[in-house]
């Protein structure tokens, strides 16, 4: 059974809110992932595939402010900012910096819900997000994986096939080199709101594609598998 629901990052550093905003979004037909400041998020936002990020503007440390300024610098994902404060100035500020929209706290839930719905037909009529073409091309061991062309190639220049699934994969793998990735981290960033739940496709994935690039696939070098945890690029990749 494969779902279409958006994935939403909550950003607030507490807990009380999170949570039982979080199982009320999911009771209305999205996915949610919690951030509990804006180190958390933006490592969330790096291992998951967001639609939109709710997102406090005051947290302890770096604020949502400044955490929605350097998400806006890097991409077009779309922000709605919540806070308690109410002066006109935090609105003006927050929108100026790129926020899509804006909920003072206390908030009704409904509302909310309708703005999240609004904002993402505007950000694309409903369909889940892409991000922008990958072109560059990557080294790692003996391997180039030449984004811009979808394909890799051996050290003697020889292609070998990939499908689509398996080119996401080696993709969210090598542009997260010697991070752990966990099965639903990979399963969203390669099929995004087309994952199944407790789908286990991707050990399947792990191991073609081991197949086509490791010099004993039972025995890898590159992709290794992190019990309890997930898979991991055990390379170093150079950005050409």
């Amino acid at each position: 059974m494969s779902e279409n629901r958006p994935h939403l990052l909550i950003v607030d550093d507490e807990k009380s809110i999170r949570e039982p905003l979080a199982a009320y979004l999911a009771r209305n037909g999205f996915r949610t992932t919690q951030a509990e400041n804006a180190r958390d998020a933006r490592d969330k936002i790096g291992a998951y595939a967001i639609d939109l990020v709710i997102l406090d503007i005051m947290m302890p440390g770096e604020d949502g402010l400044s955490l929605c300024r350097q998400i806006r610098a890097t991409g077009d994902l779309p922000i709605i900012l919540v806070t308690a404060r109410t002066e006109d100035t935090d609105r003006i500020v927050g929108l100026e910096m790129g926020a899509d929209d804006y909920v003072p706290k206390p908030f009704n839930p409904r509302e909310l819900v309708a703005r999240i719905r609004a904002v993402l037909r505007r950000a694309g009529a409903g369909e889940a997000r892409q991000r922008g073409p990958e072109t560059a091309t990557y080294a790692f061991g003996d391997w180039l994986l030449r984004a811009g062309e979808r394909t890799l190639v051996d050290r003697g220049g020889v292609a070998v096939p990939l499908s689509t699934r398996e080119y996401s994969l080696l993709l969210a793998l090598v542009t997260r080199p010697r991070q752990v990735l966990t099965r639903d981290q990979l399963l969203d960033l390669t099929q995004g709101r087309e994952a199944a739940a407790f789908d286990r496709s991707i050990d399947n994935q792990v191991s073609r594609l081991r197949r086509k690039i490791e010099a004993d696939p039972k025995d890898p070098s590159l992709i290794k598998t992190v019990w309890g945890g997930g898979y991991t690029l055990m390379a170093d990749v150079r950005r050409l």
